[in-house]
């Protein structure tokens, strides 16, 4: 019981130093909330409001079913422009797609004749420029298919191929985008904090004043454990409520409490990780060198910015250790699959296991780094 005592207060005496810096706690909020709205509203891999304007010199039927294709929110109303005005407009910026029908184009397809469409691009917005290019022929060839169709009374196709996406049907690029913003900043801030913790007191002297007292490493390190892990599951779980679900809409397949419990595990380790690179590093400056390479690492290695299985074999099979893997893992798992216990204990087995081992050497380095002082 005085074990638990000594760590309860410790741990508010955390709180308290948390509480007085108010350059962290800004930073804090700033990456619960700001952050990760403009990295999920900030980028697209899809087309989103795209400028386009058709130039007709078809006049028929087919000419104008394809302009009515183009519509909210994937692109903007069509503009009619002449022949001469395109090289001007593109110039000015004005359109980032400009289609050309050529004249007799209804009339040669349906003589079987191959006639071709221009596509003028404004490659300057290249993420634009490529990913709509793809739009804009299937859209052009499944108008077409389907206008001959009709002509024609043409038997429908022996196989209709329909694709159905669970979680995300239309592909909403912030959908996925905030959910791993919001792993990468519970890593991120939870390391800092520790580990600025740690150096904080090293730096203060406020170390030396508890080694004076009958307090062991093992209560030191458990209170910035339990305390700092609590700041990072408050503003999770605010984060979560007002800007994922909220703000963004994100729907939420799974259940909040077993996902909420995976995080605490997680924490476990990513406490301990803080505590490992404050105890070896000398200086804040060593200890954000530190933060880049080990947290960048564990943030691309995740699977959570490219997938798992995209990576070298012998790659694959060293994250199998990285508790980021398996973190990502079951988020995707009870976020977006809605999955239960059943499917996600590996993955908290995993996490628990690696974050206890690591948490007893991180103790390790702590104590011996206590010795050292004393």
């Amino acid at each position: 019981m005085k074990s638990l005592s000594n760590i309860l207060w410790l741990g508010l005496k955390e709180l308290r130093s948390l509480a007085s810096d108010a350059v962290m706690l800004v930073f804090v909020v700033y990456a619960f909330t700001a952050m990760i709205y403009i990295q999920a509203t900030g980028t697209s891999s899809e087309v989103n409001n795209a400028s386009i304007a058709f130039v007709d010199e078809d006049q028929s039927t087919l000419a104008k079913e394809l302009i009515n294709a183009f519509y909210p929110p994937r692109f903007q109303r069509p503009d009619l422009i002449s022949a001469t005005e395109v090289e001007t407009a593109m110039d000015a910026g004005r359109y980032l797609f400009v289609v050309t029908i050529p004249p007799r184009f209804e009339s040669d397809l349906s003589k079987g004749r191959h006639p071709a469409l221009q596509l003028s691009i404004d490659a300057t917005a290249m993420m634009q420029a490529s990913i709509g290019a793809g739009y804009i022929k299937n859209i052009v060839a499944d108008r077409v298919t389907s206008f001959f169709s009709r002509a024609s009374g043409a038997m429908p196709q022996p196989i209709d191929l329909v694709v159905r996406r669970l979680f995300n049907p239309n592909g909403v690029t912030s959908w996925f985008v905030s959910i791993v913003a919001i792993i990468n900043q519970i890593t991120l801030l939870t390391v800092v904090l520790t580990g600025a913790a740690v150096i904080r007191e090293r730096e203060h002297g406020t170390l030396e004043h508890l080694l004076v007292m009958p307090l062991s490493a093992f209560e030191i390190a458990m209170a910035k454990v339990w305390a700092n892990a609590l700041v990072i599951l408050c503003a999770t779980a605010v984060s979560l409520y007002f800007i994922v679900m909220k703000a963004l809409e994100v729907p939420f397949a799974g259940s909040v409490g077993l996902w909420f419990c995976g995080v605490g595990l997680y924490l476990f380790f990513a406490t301990a990780l803080g505590i490992f690179l404050g105890t070896i590093s000398r200086s804040m400056a060593q200890f954000a060198l530190l933060i880049i390479l080990v947290v960048v690492v564990l943030q691309l290695l995740s699977g959570g910015t490219t997938p798992i299985e995209s990576q070298p074999i012998w790659l694959q099979y060293m994250t199998i250790f990285l508790p980021s893997r398996h973190f990502v893992s079951f988020s995707q798992k009870i976020i977006y699959r809605g999955g239960d216990i059943t499917t996600v204990w590996p993955q908290f087995l995993m996490v628990a296991a690696i974050g206890l081992g690591f948490f007893v050497y991180s103790l390790s380095m702590f104590r011996k780094s206590i010795a050292v002082t004393k």
